[in-house]
């Protein structure tokens, strides 16, 4: 991930997979109404695709929206957070440990 994330950002990661047709605005609301989160407050929103093959980063710096994928060229990830939340807090050392994570082939 290009931003710069420090111990003051926090992560939040959705456990449940979201659709990839909605783009920005169909994920913020997910933020707003599934997470009951504010995505204007510069904290990280992480997604994923049912396949797992995608991640989504949203975040807002002051400026606007970054709304970032990674797309997995081959493989999927083999490991996401499981919680009986909606969503789960994680740090910005995890998230990017879990951005670089090798694919399960």
């Amino acid at each position: 991930m290009m931003l710069n994330l420090t111990d003051k950002h926090k992560v939040f990661l959705a456990v449940n997979p979201i659709d990839f047709r909605t783009r920005l605005d169909g994920t913020l609301a997910i933020c707003r109404q599934q997470l009951e989160s504010d995505p204007s407050t510069g904290h990280v929103f992480v997604f994923r695709n049912k396949k797992m093959t995608v991640i989504r980063c949203i975040v807002y710096d002051n400026g606007g929206f970054w709304f970032v994928e990674k797309r997995l060229s081959k493989g999927k990830y083999h490991y996401w957070p499981k919680s009986g939340y909606s969503a789960c807090e994680l740090t910005p050392l995890q998230l990017h440990q879990l951005l670089g994570n090798q694919p399960a082939l």
